[in-house]
């Protein structure tokens, strides 16, 4: 019999034993089972906040009372950065410990290399009961990569009201084409034709049964993805939380939120706070490659509203967090809060569906719970998602697989964070991924120094280049471009960049 299906039916068969909860709830002496063995480890990811708007990182806008409040008992990292600017490049990152250009997942629902499926946080903890979930379908399509590695993989359509997840059930081979037959002939569009008027409204109505008792508690519409699978977060946290205590320890949990990506649909408790508060943010010029044409208005108003969104994630981690106090499973467990990428509302550019690098896309909030931690620690030294992973390996006394580009967290590392580490993150969303990168942006940050390389952009003009320099101490807007300026730090940097370009792309050639 395989060893591994033996180990899975042992985790959950003791996950069932009343006598196992008995032994763990009164605690054994760690002489008697190593620490390591022991820990929980919980990664909860929200996704699209940027920490351009979180109130603990410095935004006018109260948006975060719920981390304030849990960053006193919390090691709380201020300039940590994801590894690309939407979700499939991010969250790899995340994942794997490793950089798109290494792990290749970096055009739109892109999948990791072949070598990296099994090469993810669920691979490298065996002796953890492992279990995902996401809203996103773009996060599903890397989990459905690492599928083997999980012990529980939860479908995205188990905490929607209402989605199109019999299909998949139905036409496990045939998904895609079941999909867009679905849609076409279900749903009408916004023109208000689909090829079945009798079943598209038979649907419409079933949809609307679903929802509608729920219509008033969302007044800008229910949160969905995909036009009309919708979830109510709440939901989702109370279902998690219940579904954490009945896991057998020592557990893995991966749960990836949507909000507050958008649709930018905030409950009634969080809507209009920030109308009319008078707040403007300050006046960047409009980049004249990568802007969408969104007049200033709009961009203001639509900040407003992520920004209410961002307060009912807030609101359900702050729930989440004491339904794990409460059940005691934080005595066990360590748990991480982060995103996979940012938003932005200026220079032109609204979400993320961008090939900036600005700040607001590519910062991101980092805090770690550590078991029976009651004291804040600040860290502002520069930090990378890929820096997750072998930090939590470590915590739990695991090896860190030498594929692994990330180093160990402060103040978790065995020495001192070097100051003169460089970190990067990369967009090449319309780059093939099996091929060498020609067209992307890529950035660099040493020390408080970000330079981003735009290269092989047709919007560029004729060079296909721009080269942009900041530092981000003394500017932390990028109002002030320094490249022509500093000249030597800028020729410094490039050279680093393409000499990391020259080794990723080496095996493409």
């Amino acid at each position: 019999m395989d060893s591994n299906l033996d180990r899975r039916e042992f985790l959950k068969l003791a996950g069932l034993l009343s006598l196992g909860y008995a032994i763990h709830s009164k605690g054994i002496a760690p002489a008697a089972v190593p620490q390591a063995r022991r820990e929980n480890i919980l990664v909860v990811v929200y996704d699209a906040l940027s920490a351009h708007n979180v109130s603990l990182h410095g935004y006018r806008r109260d948006t975060t009372p719920n981390l304030a409040r849990l960053a006193e008992r919390a090691i709380v990292y201020h300039n940590h950065y994801a590894g690309g600017n939407f979700t499939t490049p991010g969250t790899a990152s995340l994942l794997t410990g490793a950089l798109p250009w290494t792990h290749r997942a970096f055009v739109h629902d892109g999948k990791v290399s072949d070598s990296f499926v099994s090469r993810s946080i669920f691979h490298v903890f065996p002796d953890h009961y492992r279990i995902a979930y996401s809203h996103n379908p773009l996060v599903n399509t890397l989990l459905g990569q690492f599928k083997e590695d999980l012990d529980e993989y939860i479908p995205q359509e188990r905490l929607f009201l209402a989605s199109d997840g019999i299909l998949r059930a139905l036409f496990k081979n045939d998904e895609d084409i079941a999909t867009v037959s679905w849609a076409r002939t279900i749903k009408r569009q916004e023109e208000g034709y689909s090829y079945s008027l009798l079943l598209s409204h038979l649907y419409e109505r079933f949809r609307e049964r679903r929802i509608a008792g729920l219509k008033p508690d969302y007044p800008r519409g229910i949160p969905h993805i995909s036009t009309d699978n919708y979830f109510l977060l709440e939901q989702a946290t109370d279902w998690i939380s219940s579904r954490l205590r009945e896991l057998p320890q020592p557990f893995l949990g991966y749960f990836h939120f949507l909000p507050p990506h958008f649709p930018y649909k905030t409950h009634r408790d969080f809507y209009g706070k920030f109308q009319g508060d008078g707040w403007q943010p300050p006046d960047k010029p409009v980049d004249f490659a990568f802007n969408q044409g969104k007049s200033q208005e709009r961009l203001l108003e639509w900040r407003t509203w992520y920004d209410e969104f961002i307060l009912y994630a807030d609101r359900e981690f702050g729930r989440l967090f004491d339904h794990l106090a409460a059940s005691g499973l934080l005595e066990d467990t360590w748990v991480v809060f982060t995103s996979d990428h940012g938003e932005m509302f200026e220079r032109g550019i609204s979400g993320h569906l961008t090939h900036a690098l600005y700040q607001p896309v590519i910062r991101i909030p980092l805090m770690i719970f550590e078991p029976g931690r009651d004291e804040r620690v600040d860290v502002h030294t520069p930090t990378s998602a890929i820096d997750v992973l072998p930090t939590l390996l470590q915590l739990v006394g695991e090896a860190i697989p030498d594929w692994v580009e990330g180093e160990v967290l402060p103040p978790f590392g065995r020495r001192s964070p070097d100051p003169e580490r460089k970190l990067y993150a990369q967009v090449a969303r319309d780059n093939d991924p099996t091929a060498p990168l020609t067209h992307a942006s890529l950035m660099v940050l040493e020390g408080s120094y970000k330079l981003t390389r735009y290269f092989g952009y047709g919007r560029l003009g004729e060079a296909r280049e721009r080269i942009e320099l900041y530092d981000l101490e003394a500017d932390p807007e990028e109002l002030n471009e320094l490249s022509t300026i500093e000249k030597n730090k800028t020729e410094e940097l490039l050279i680093e960049l393409d000499d990391k370009l020259a080794e990723v792309n080496a095996p493409y050639l």
